[in-house]
């Protein structure tokens, strides 16, 4: 049924994004797809990485090791942007599409009174997705 997952992934907060991986790693063995993990991040120096090429070993790592511990097929995806919080949707938004993602499987929190003023990454996305989206409560 679903050929390429796609999993934004942040990996400053690796741990809050745990139920969301088992639950794209379970998905991906059940329908023998492939994985994809995205992650938008600054060209500048931060707090994950010094540099564009730093993020995307660091993000290339993460995703052979989620393969290696869950036994699937996945690849990384980075995406550099002068101001990751405002580029966010519309960088996932193209990456979606680009990869040809049919499944996008994202953490997320309990909403909030500024999820009623503003849309959180995950509404965002499944409203402007032609994929299906899962978004996996923390």
């Amino acid at each position: 049924m679903f050929q390429k997952i796609v999993v934004p992934v942040d990996l400053a907060h690796e741990a809050a994004l745990q139920r969301a991986l088992d639950v794209a790693a379970a998905m991906a063995k059940t329908h023998s797809a492939d994985v994809c993990y995205v992650g938008v991040a600054s060209a500048n120096p931060g707090a994950v990485a010094r540099s564009p090429e730093e993020y995307a070993s660091k993000l290339e790592q993460f995703a052979q090791s989620q393969a290696a511990q869950h036994g699937i097929t996945a690849s990384a995806h980075a995406i550099m942007s002068h101001d990751p919080a405002v580029d966010l949707n519309k960088a996932l938004e193209r990456a979606i599409s680009d990869l040809k993602a049919d499944l996008v499987v994202m953490a997320t929190h309990v909403p909030n009174i500024s999820d009623y003023i503003w849309a959180g990454h995950g509404a965002h996305v499944a409203a402007h997705s032609a994929a299906s989206v899962l978004l996996v409560r923390d």
